[in-house]
Order: structure tokens, then sequence, then C-alpha cells
């Protein structure tokens, strides 16, 4: 009699298909493997790795630098002499390439977990080497022409390292599944050593990470000081075309304490109020002279500066993607702003007692003014009217001669000059960039203010996010300049404040917590292996097992 062996049943794995077919495209059970994976491929997963780990940099980069996205579309404009949003195509390609990396990880580690081999589809590694060379092209770029950019991610780690830190140790605690799974099915002593001592050495290198983080805000509350005084950076250019007399009224009702503007000089002596070397992008100098847009400001006459529109190119542009909020009677304001003189806010500052800061540029040398450029500024100061010790003088030329013309004048310095230059020039304010001086030279500043009867009072701009607000406050900054006065009026106290016994509970509670669940992780899995090798000698339990 023949016996005929029964046919074997195959369980459908849906998931199991998907994750191999949309990784390897792999979708059939006979095309698996549970084999080791090859040298070539393990090359393609650490090119993934890095890839990965490549983007999340650049990522996190890009998110924290959203405070300067204006700085970095002005020196797009400066080198190309067209006005448009860089940072959008920036932001989606990242976002694109981070979306599809990231996505490629979680099946390669989905792969893993389950023991299968790994096999990238051809497709997937031309993509993955693009976003690649995309990140790198990125990152070389923003070297060259925006250096200094790069500061931001060790001062936004003062604001997201405590917890960047709780995530990643939360992470890698979860892919100790992973890894205990795979020292508890492997074969191979050694293997099983190597990946233990890996991946335990990077957890006892996130263990001890909280050692390294510095803060500000890590700090006994009791020693914060005052809250930083804003000044409004060009007025407040996110409600309002920058440098018009509306932008600087609108940040006076979002209650600022100073006013900085950037200055030129007309042909005929008028300190005007204009941030770019020519009016292209700023006024509709296009269409009233055509044949000179192209000219430097400063040899416009003001009688020809008063015909121009300031107003209209920022309903056009939206520059801050903020027009949509407006009202249309702030849309009719705007749209009939004019090229402000200096006169005109020095006159608005004196009405509301407000400090005023500028940054004057110096003409051409075959400008009329090009050697008297100082004097016409210092006169126009002084027959406005407004209390000299409001304005803060940022000229370096001839600043003796100006504090002898005009002694109480607030002499400013835009370079971080030591603590002697600052004294033989009789400069008691420094106005830097936020990422020129650190937290401890901020500290000295004040305490050196503290302790001597040279007071320097120290600016930085520009601030527009409450996080690095918060940051410069708790590091005892006395005042900063924004774009964005209207949400840094809605930042009543810092983001975070953690005193230090506070964060060293967090910290060994993280750690405490995080060893547990991975040593119990690792007797599960050891436990859950063991169990399963029984089971395979016993295939038929309830007949051949006792």
């Amino acid at each position: 009699m023949v016996k005929h062996q029964p046919l074997q049943v195959y369980e459908r794995q849906l998931c199991l298909s998907c994750i191999t077919g949309i990784y390897g495209c792999r979708w059939k059970r006979y095309q698996r493997s549970q084999d080791d994976t090859t040298k070539w491929e393990l090359l393609w997963s650490f090119v993934l790795l890095f890839t990965f780990c490549l983007l999340l940099i650049w990522f996190y980069f890009w998110f924290e630098a959203h405070n300067d996205y204006s700085e970095f579309n002005w020196f797009l404009y400066n080198r190309s002499g067209e006005w448009s949003d860089g940072t959008v195509p920036i932001l989606a390609t990242t976002a694109a390439c981070f979306t599809y990396i990231a996505f490629l990880m979680v099946l390669a580690l989905c792969h893993i977990a389950l023991g299968q081999q790994l096999n990238l589809h051809w497709l997937h590694k031309i993509g993955v080497f693009a976003a690649l060379l995309t990140t790198i092209a990125g990152v070389i770029s923003v070297n060259q022409t925006w250096r200094q950019e790069w500061d931001v991610i060790p001062i936004s780690l003062q604001a997201t390292g405590p917890f960047l830190h709780i995530g990643t140790l939360a992470g890698v605690t979860v892919l100790s599944w992973i890894v205990a799974g795979q020292v508890a099915r492997a074969e191979k002593t050694m293997f099983q050593v190597v990946v233990v001592l890996l991946y335990f050495s990077v957890l006892l290198g996130l263990y001890v990470v909280p050692m390294y983080i510095t803060s500000p805000c890590i700090m006994d509350p009791n020693f914060l000081k005052p809250r930083p005084d804003v000044f409004g950076h060009h007025g407040a250019p996110m409600l309002a075309p920058e440098n018009t007399l509306w932008s600087f009224q609108r940040a006076l009702q979002m209650n600022v304490t100073g006013l900085e503007a950037d200055l030129a000089i007309s042909a005929d002596g008028m300190p005007f109020l204009m941030r770019d070397v020519t009016l292209r992008r700023t006024t509709n100098v296009a269409k009233v002279f055509p044949d000179r847009q192209m000219d430097d400001a400063s040899y416009f006459n003001w009688t020809d500066l008063q015909q121009l529109n300031s107003g209209l190119w920022f309903l056009k542009d939206d520059p801050f993607w903020t027009v949509h909020t407006l009202s249309q009677r702030e849309k009719d304001l705007i749209a009939n702003q004019s090229v402000c003189s200096l006169e005109q806010l020095l006159k608005l500052a004196s009405f509301h007692n407000t400090s005023v800061v500028f940054r004057l540029r110096r003409p051409p040398p075959e400008h009329p003014c090009y050697h008297t450029w100082i004097n016409d500024t210092l006169q126009t100061v002084q027959q406005s009217g407004v209390p000299q010790s409001l304005v803060m003088w940022t000229p370096d030329q001839h600043r003796a001669q100006v504090r002898e013309l005009a002694p109480a004048l607030i002499q400013t310095s835009m370079e971080k000059l030591s603590p002697q230059s600052l004294q033989i020039h009789g400069i008691s304010r420094l106005l830097l960039r936020y990422n020129q001086v650190s937290t401890e030279e901020i500290r000295y500043i004040n305490t050196r203010t503290n302790i001597s009867e040279t007071q320097t009072d120290l600016t930085l701009y520009t601030v527009n996010e409450p996080w690095l607000y918060s940051v410069l406050w708790c590091s005892g900054v006395s005042s900063v300049s924004s774009e964005a006065p209207h949400v840094l009026r809605k930042v009543l106290y810092p983001v975070w404040l953690m005193r230090p016994n506070e964060f060293r509970l967090m910290w060994v509670s993280a750690d405490l917590i995080s060893f547990a669940v991975v040593v119990g992780i690792f007797i599960f899995q050891k436990v859950a292996a063991h169990l399963g090798f029984e089971l395979s000698l016993c295939p038929n339990i309830s007949s051949q097992c006792p």
C-alpha cells in the first residue's frame, strides 16, 4: 500500500512579504533567505546607516537654523541678485530624503529582527547614493557660503541636549530587543561577544553623556537675571516692510525697548534707512527709475528717494509668509510706505523715549559725501532733537571726534574687543551676532560690569526663536535684537529651567530604567531562544516528548 505524504501548507506571511518586497523586491517565499548577509550587502548597509546619520544631522541643522532663514535668503539675494525663499527647496529636499532613508532603515532593522538576509534592491541603492551625494553637496555649499551658521548646532544643544539624550537613550534601549535576539540566536561565540561589547559600549557612552552636557538653563532659578530687553531689528520686518516707519511703529506696539536700522547716505547728504546696496529688492525703483535700478542706493538724492514705494514688495514677495495674517487696513498702510529717513526714525524714537541703534554704511569713494558721511549723520542726530543718551553710535571711524562733539552718545562696537580697548575708546555697549560670544564670556562681561566702574552692556542679534532667547536669558544677556518682537513678547519665562539636582535626578533615573529594561530584554530573549531550541527538538510534543 502506497503511503502519501500530506501536502505541506504554508501560512501566508503578508507582513514579511511586504518587508522583504519593498526593501529588496523579494515578494515570493522562494526568493527569501535566512543565510548570512553578503559582504557587499553589508557594505551597503553601512552606507545606508552613514547616510541616515548624516541626514539626521543635516535635518537638525536646518530645523534649528529657522532662526536665521531671513539671513540665509538675504545672502542668496546678494549672490544672485534675485529674491526668493531659498529655504523652501532645501527643506523639501531634506524632508523627502530623510523620510525615504529613515523608512529604509526601519525596513533593514525589521530584516535583522526577523532573521532575513539583507539584500537592498538596486533602485534603492541608487536612491541612497543620490541622497548621500545631495546631502554632501549641501554641507559643502553651506560650509563655503554660510559657515558661521554651523555654530547654531552647539548653541542649540544647550537648549535641546538634555531632551535629545533622553530620546536617544530610549531609541538605543528599544534596539536592545533586536540586538538581544541576534545574540540569542547566533551560533558563533565570537559574534555574540563582539555584538554585546559593541552595544554595551554605545549604551555606556550614552549613560555618561550628561556629564558633558552644559546648558545655562541648568541653574538655580533664584540666580536668573531679569528678562532681556528686545530691540526691533529693522523694526518688525515679519509684520511690515523692513526699515519703514510703519515697521518701527509695529515694533513699538510690541513693547520693544529699542529700534535697530541700517543707514545709507543720499547724494545730497541725507541719511536714510536701507539695508541693501541697491534699491531693487525693497522699492519700485525698476518702475520709477528703470535705467538706475542697478545703481548704488546712495547715488540717489533725497527727492528721488521720496518718489519710491517701499511697501508693495512686501505684499508681493511675502518674505516671512505672514501677509495672510494681516488685516486689510494693515495691507493698505504697507502699500503706501515710502523710504524712511534717519530724522523720521529719531523723532519717532524720541516721542516714545526708545533707544536707537543704526549701522551706517559708508558711500563709495566717488560719492559727494564720502569724506563727510560721519559729520552728516552726526549733524542729523543733533538736529533731530532726540536725547543723545537714546542713540547708540556704532561707526568706528572718527570715534574720538564724535565723543568730543556728542559726549552723551552711547558708544557701541560691533566688534568683540578686549576690555582694555573698550575702556580706551569709551565703548559701553557691544552689538554682536549671537554666535560671537559664549556663555562664559557673557558671564565674564556681567561680572566685570558688577565689580568695575566701567559698564559694558551686551546686545546680541538676530534672536527670533524662543529657545534661543531663553538660552541667552539664562546666560545673562541684557538685550537682544529681533526680527520677531511679536514672538518674543510672549516669552515671559525661559522655555525650560532646571535645577542642577533635578537634572541629575532625571539623568540617573533614565539610566537606571534603561539598564533594567535592557537586562530584562536580554534575559527574556535568552530564555525564549532556549525554549525555541527545545521545541524544535520536539516537533510532535504530544507523542514524542514526555
